[in-house]
């Protein structure tokens, strides 16, 4: 059985629980905790150490998430949580400009801890104020080469065709013995 770790990170708030939620075979283990500042009440909670979820792909291959606390606080977490990540994703809201500064933050920072596979989900692309993906692309200078596809982090087949474009990369990765 092979298993391969990915990392779901992002900007606070902007999907990574529920990317994980809507898509975990286990109920997922999550080290959610009420938000005090009322400055961040656009949510009741927020992950202070990680998510965690499991999907069985078949029968020799498990993926196993880690999310990771999106708030500058718990970001010593973020290390510890990439520690042998095959590959991640960065989830940003699509229709949060204000975040897209600290979502290219947050993908150069986890380049540095490792340099593998990587995707970029557009989530929030069911609502009308979401940047389209190729706007966001522009907005957080990617790469032409970098994959950002469009997301809905509660929709279990969105969800999944950002997973398997990462495990696609992943799998090149291997079979390339990393010169890719």
């Amino acid at each position: 059985m092979q298993t391969v770790k990915m990392v779901v990170t992002g900007p606070f708030n902007s999907g990574k629980t529920a990317f994980i939620r809507s898509i975990s075979e286990i109920e997922v283990v999550s080290t959610e905790r009420k938000i005090s500042l009322e400055v961040e009440k656009v949510k009741e909670t927020t992950t202070v150490a990680m998510d965690f979820g499991r999907i069985t792909v078949d029968d020799d291959l498990v993926l196993y998430l880690f999310g990771t606390p999106g708030q500058k606080r718990f970001d010593f977490m973020w290390e510890i949580l990439s520690e042998g990540m095959l590959g991640f994703v960065v989830i940003v809201d699509s229709s949060r400009p204000e975040t897209f500064r600290e979502a290219r933050f947050i993908l150069d920072t986890f380049r540095a801890y490792a340099p593998t596979p990587y995707v970029v989900a557009a989530n929030k692309q069911d609502i009308s104020e979401a940047w389209s993906v190729e706007d966001l692309r522009i907005a957080l200078k990617l790469d032409p080469s970098v994959r950002c596809i469009p997301c809905v982090a509660g929709d279990k087949e969105k969800v999944k065709g950002v997973l398997l474009e990462l495990l696609n990369s992943i799998l090149q990765e291997i079979e390339s013995g990393g010169k890719s």
